[in-house]
């Protein structure tokens, strides 16, 4: 059984942790985006394509994803110990290997708690169908 140490400040720490990240991406802030992704993430793309922490930072390095506008409401958030999961949406215009797309998603990300604070160890989109 996980003991539930949920604390009435982890929610908002969360979700400021959140729109830290989504900004940081529009950014193409990789200093923040360090700071708020754990060395073991999984991010998962609509595309079908899962990045390892290095291989997103080096396609958001060279430009290979550059986002403009992401939004990114959320449903809920459930925190469980030092595990939180977000639960919403994300629409974004990006481009995605010099292609321009508008993605609208479903979107679970997955944060962990540390000694700095939350650090995102996974996100994964679910494509909305057409």
């Amino acid at each position: 059984m996980i003991a539930d140490v949920t604390d009435e400040a982890d929610v908002p720490a969360v979700l400021a942790a959140e729109e830290r990240r989504y900004q940081a991406m529009v950014d193409a802030d990789l200093t923040t985006l360090d700071e708020l992704c754990a060395d073991e993430l999984s991010y998962a793309h609509s595309s079908g394509v899962r990045d390892t922490k290095a291989e997103y930072f080096e396609k958001l390095r060279t430009g290979y994803y550059v986002y403009h506008r992401i939004q990114h409401p959320v449903e809920r958030v459930e925190v469980v110990g030092d595990t939180a999961i977000v639960v919403g949406r994300m629409t974004a215009d990006i481009h995605s290997g010099g292609t321009p797309k508008t993605i609208d998603n479903l979107a679970l990300a997955v944060w962990t708690r540390t000694g700095s604070g939350w650090r995102l160890l996974a996100y994964a989109p679910t494509s909305l169908p057409s």
